[in-house]
């Protein structure tokens, strides 16, 4: 149970930090927590927790605030705002690994206590890697895709958590599946692979519905240099 209650607490100081991020530095903010989010994520993945009998790895968490952001962009700033942002992510995701890859190469000091450490966290298996490159360049155009198309036949303000969870529910399930296939596939039976995959989609969904609340209140805020955004329909 303390792993439950730890993580609830976990995932409210994701949403916390990410609504302070956005209030005081706005559109830029937004851009800068997915660098950080992607980094982050990949980070927290490499450790495993045990909760409800099934055992889930971290990141997920913070993995779901990069489609909390895309798709806030999306819906104050527009779909070429929210596509640049993908691409954004894409390009630290890219550069992140290739330079933490280069930095395990070098041989380390004697009295070096880091490079182990070092290698448990980075030294990721290429298809892992790839994996995980793939899953979030697919999934996140997609989001911003569906959440468009979704605004254009659910447009009112108050549908947004329409737009929302039916973007995330599908990307997250197309993310999941892409990354458990080019990752796991043929390394574990049916049986375990399908278990992790929906595990993972599961908790996936139920953070993105519990971030509902924040992106209606992060749509709310108003900052003085920008323009006035053209509001959905009431």
């Amino acid at each position: 149970m303390f792993n439950f209650g730890w993580g609830a607490l976990f995932v409210l100081v994701n949403f916390a930090l990410f609504l302070i991020c956005f209030r005081l530095f706005g559109k830029q903010g937004l851009y800068a927590w997915i660098a950080a989010a992607v980094v982050l994520a990949n980070i927290q993945v490499v450790k495993t927790i045990g909760m409800f009998g099934f055992v889930m790895t971290l990141g997920n968490t913070m993995y779901g605030t990069i489609y909390l952001t895309t798709d806030l962009l999306n819906e104050k700033y527009g779909e070429k705002e929210a596509k640049k942002a993908v691409w954004f992510g894409f390009f630290f995701l890219i550069a992140s690994t290739a330079i933490m890859q280069m930095v395990l190469v070098f041989e380390p000091q004697e009295t070096d206590f880091g490079d182990s450490a070092l290698h448990a966290i980075f030294g990721l298996a290429p298809r892992i890697a790839l994996g995980s490159l793939t899953a979030y360049f697919v999934s996140q155009f997609l989001d911003v895709k569906i959440f468009s198309k979704l605004r254009a036949n659910f447009p009112s303000r108050n549908q947004l958590w329409i737009r929302v969870n039916g973007s995330i529910g599908v990307s997250q399930l197309v993310d999941t599946l892409v990354f458990c296939t080019i990752a796991f596939a043929g390394e574990y039976t049916w049986d375990v692979w399908w278990e992790i995959a929906i595990t993972t989609y599961l908790l996936k969904f139920v953070i993105s519905v519990a971030s509902t609340p924040v992106i209606y209140l992060a749509r709310n805020f108003k900052f003085k240099d920008e323009p006035a955004t053209t509001p959905t329909k009431a």
